[in-house]
């Protein structure tokens, strides 16, 4: 397990369970992705705006991680075809929605997602 894991036990997914875990889920409640590799260090630095905006939003999304260098990961983010990271993307009704790359403050985060989650 990694650092940043360990520090932030918000749940995972990887190639195996993604359809599963992301997908379908956002037929139920939207999600958020935040696409990350260990050497990356705005992908470290993003990590408490996201976990402040998503502590404001915990009821309208979930926020899941996929770090891109594990396993077969990457295959993830070269279907998405992701050109760097962090990359967050929203999915809703099993689709994307939208998405950013970089590293932005919580409350840029938040007007964000405000944006783009369905009205309640």
């Amino acid at each position: 397990m990694n650092k940043l894991a360990r520090k932030n036990p918000t749940p995972t997914a990887d190639l195996h369970n993604f359809q599963q875990v992301v997908i379908e889920a956002s037929n139920d409640k939207p999600v958020l992705v935040d696409f990350w590799a260990d050497w990356c260090s705005p992908c470290h630095a993003i990590v408490p705006h996201l976990q402040r905006a998503m502590d404001e939003m915990a009821d309208r999304v979930k926020l899941v991680k996929v770090e891109v260098d594990e396993g077969e990961n990457m295959k993830l983010a070269g279907h998405y075809k992701l050109r760097g990271f962090p990359t967050l993307m929203l999915f809703v009704n099993a689709r994307e929605a939208a998405r950013f790359a970089g590293s932005h403050p919580s409350h840029w985060i938040r007007d964000w997602l405000e944006q783009h989650l369905p009205d309640e």
